[in-house]
């Protein structure tokens, strides 16, 4: 999920995206749409992260000239925040709030993180702040009434919202990190032994000590709720 309120990529024409027809009104009518490339650059940056999303390679992806595709996303930015809100179709909600904003709140987050986990690439792709598209603001909108019982003016509930995306981002970027090193025996090993070494080494008397208690669930499900909780139960809602 992007930011909320952000004001795009530099360049990118929010009232152009998302609120002016898409197809092209002239001409023979096209064999593809903007909708058939944002999921071909989709599937490439799932397989393959988002270095390799060109537009070169989208148009190979749908059997298009590569020019042909500028009607549709004038440039790899335009083509990222389509994308995003593609994506974030995924993100529905059936359910109403049910007046516990804190759960709520933990319930969107988990729902974020699986959706990142999904798209592993959407974690780099958030940093920069982008123009709420559709299928965004429709899950920004469940997340603000879900925030309704706080009292908090609108720009307070925003906040809130980028903030915890901001966390969820953050945390999935490192899950992945983290799991890249563990399908490397040799380095989580080496990793080990280092820390072992540093703990017995006199210097570091509160690292040894915080090592050396007992430890807690380090599944990464786990270890995203005790997370999650410290931030959504410490957060201050007072107006």
């Amino acid at each position: 999920m992007p930011h909320a309120g952000g004001s795009g990529a530099p360049g990118v024409d929010p009232e152009q995206l998302w609120l002016r027809p898409t197809e092209p009104r002239k001409g023979r009518r096209p064999s593809f749409s903007r909708t058939a490339i944002t999921a071909a650059a989709v599937a490439v940056a799932d397989a393959e992260g988002l270095d390799a999303v060109t537009m070169r390679r989208v148009a190979a992806e749908i059997g298009a000239g590569v020019m042909s595709l500028y009607t549709y996303a004038p440039d790899k930015e335009t083509l990222l925040e389509l994308m995003v809100d593609h994506v974030s179709g995924e993100l529905t909600v059936t359910d109403p709030p049910t007046g516990d904003w804190r759960a709520d709140l933990k319930a969107i987050a988990h729902l974020q993180r699986a959706h990142m986990l999904r798209h592993p690439w959407l974690p780099a792709a958030l940093v920069t702040r982008r123009v709420p598209g559709p299928n965004t603001l429709a899950f920004l909108e469940h997340a603000l009434a879900v925030l309704r019982p706080t009292g908090l003016d609108g720009a307070a509930k925003l906040e809130i919202f980028a903030q915890l995306t901001a966390f969820v981002a953050g945390h999935v970027g490192h899950e992945i990190a983290q799991a890249a090193v563990s399908r490397s025996p040799d380095r989580a090993a080496a990793e080990a032994r280092y820390l072992a070494a540093v703990a017995a080494d006199g210097h570091h008397p509160e690292l040894a000590e915080a090592l050396a208690a007992p430890g807690l669930s380090l599944t990464p499900e786990a270890t995203f709720s005790r997370f999650l909780g410290r931030l959504i139960d410490g957060l201050d809602v007072t107006p």
